[in-house]
């Protein structure tokens, strides 16, 4: 009875070789992966598992950035320190470099369930930690670069596990309009979090807040605690348990995929962006909203980047109502991609600030459209033993290469001009997107 729901939306499992190859011609992948849209609006909503998967993640995901708001104002009044903020955003993404395959392979071995409560437990007591230290005047800086780090580490554990279990919930046919909506709820979530954390600054104090703060991950990990997914509910048979590794893993993995080509260009595709650009170009908005030359420039830096995140929330529903508008297929990925580029890099070169806004917001859209696309492409090719350290290879490409973003905008925009590096970054990235275009999507047949 457990397997009913997921029944519903896996209805080609029957219809599939018994036995799936290792390496897939590029043909066949970019042919046999063009997933073809649910006719549904919302069709991964419709699925009871899924529906409180994502109202749980969105809880969660705002959680997230209720503490980054609370915290980071906070350790900023008592230090004043630009290193203690840079620290934030490396020990936010390097976890992602170091450990998503580990997180993967974990994935392959044990229960997604588990681990992704594992993680929130971490962040419930990152919170908790704020909160005393807050509540007892006693932080230092080495206590906020503990728990920075700590966060950083449950950040990898939970997303790349999100991933493993959203797969189990819908399964192949439902998993576009799911890998489109989890990404909608994280930009719903980045959104509404520094609000929510905006007022239990003000409502509640940060001592209070950071504690509150701390109930919004629990309905994440009741529901986990039944919830029927995961490993041991899989239709078919979990394959070998293989040890993990290491670095050992990193190296294996990438020969796994490099027999299905539409791997390594999604996964190439998603590094790519991340060591160029990432989201390192939001850090810098202040320094945009000023050059602009809006007259208010708070007002100006908040508007640049509701722009971009308004952009996002909206491919995600138009993506959910237009099911065709954006096929899933690698072609579909790079142009968007190399749209998102372009946007950003006359973005960076503009000084109008009513053009830099619709700018921003065709960013946002395609970022959200490309980078769903292309998970959704390496969770639907990725062999099922060891589809977790596939992901975990593309997060550590998607993710954690955007530390090496702050040197490539950030620390070279502070040499030059952060409209250069910005502007020289898109260009860098726009190259690579046309290189992988081309030697690994084939022609349509």
């Amino acid at each position: 009875m457990r397997h009913d729901e997921r029944a519903t939306s896996r209805g080609d499992t029957a219809a599939s070789p018994p036995t799936a190859a290792p390496a897939l011609p590029i043909a066949t992948a970019a042919a046999g992966v063009a997933a073809r849209p649910s006719a549904a609006a919302f069709g991964a909503l419709r699925l009871p598992g899924y529906r409180a998967h994502f109202l749980t993640y969105v809880i969660a995901m705002m959680a997230d950035n209720i503490e980054h708001v609370i915290s980071y104002w906070v350790a900023f009044q008592k230090f004043h320190s630009p290193a203690l903020g840079g620290f934030a955003v490396v020990s936010h993404w390097l976890p992602f470099l170091g450990f998503s395959v580990a997180v993967g392979a974990l994935n392959d071995r044990f229960d997604s369930r588990r681990i992704i409560q594992i993680a929130m437990a971490m962040f419930m007591a990152v919170s908790a930690g704020w909160g005393y230290f807050f509540l007892t005047d006693s932080l230092q800086q080495w206590h906020a670069m503990v728990l920075l780090c700590v966060h950083g580490c449950a950040g990898v554990l939970w997303q790349t596990s999100s991933q493993m279990l959203i797969y189990d919930i819908v399964g192949p046919t439902m998993l576009p309009s799911a890998v489109r909506l989890n990404a909608t709820g994280r930009y719903l979530g980045v959104l509404v979090g520094p609000a929510v954390g905006g007022a239990s600054l003000v409502l509640l104090g940060p001592v209070r807040g950071m504690f509150v703060n701390t109930a919004f991950y629990l309905p994440l990990v009741i529901w986990l605690i039944a919830a029927p997914y995961g490993r041991k509910f899989r239709a078919a048979a979990a394959g070998p348990k293989r040890a993990i590794r290491g670095l050992a893993d990193i190296l294996q993995t990438i020969r796994d995929v490099r027999g299905v080509p539409v791997i390594g260009a999604m996964i190439v595709l998603a590094g790519a962006s991340s060591c160029f650009i990432g989201n390192s170009y939001q850090a810098q908005m202040p320094s945009f909203a000023t050059d602009l030359g809006y007259a208010n420039q708070g007002v100006a830096y908040s508007v640049l980047l509701a722009a971009d995140a308004a952009g996002a929330l909206l491919a995600g529903f138009v993506l959910e109502t237009r099911g065709g508008l954006v096929r899933t297929e690698p072609r579909s990925a790079l142009r968007l991609a190399i749209v998102w580029a372009l946007a950003l890099g006359v973005f960076a070169s503009v000084r109008s600030y009513p053009l830099a806004l619709p700018l921003l917001f065709v960013a946002g859209f395609c970022e959200l459209s490309f980078s769903s696309v292309a998970q959704t492409l390496v969770q639907m090719n990725a062999p099922g033993e060891i589809r977790g350290r596939v992901l975990g290879l593309f997060n550590m490409a998607a993710l954690g290469l955007r530390a090496l973003s702050g040197v490539t905008v950030g620390l070279v925009g502070s040499l030059i001009s952060v409209h250069v590096s910005l502007a020289a970054a898109a260009g860098g990235f726009i190259v690579v997107a046309v290189l992988v275009s081309r030697r690994s999507v084939a022609p349509a047949a």
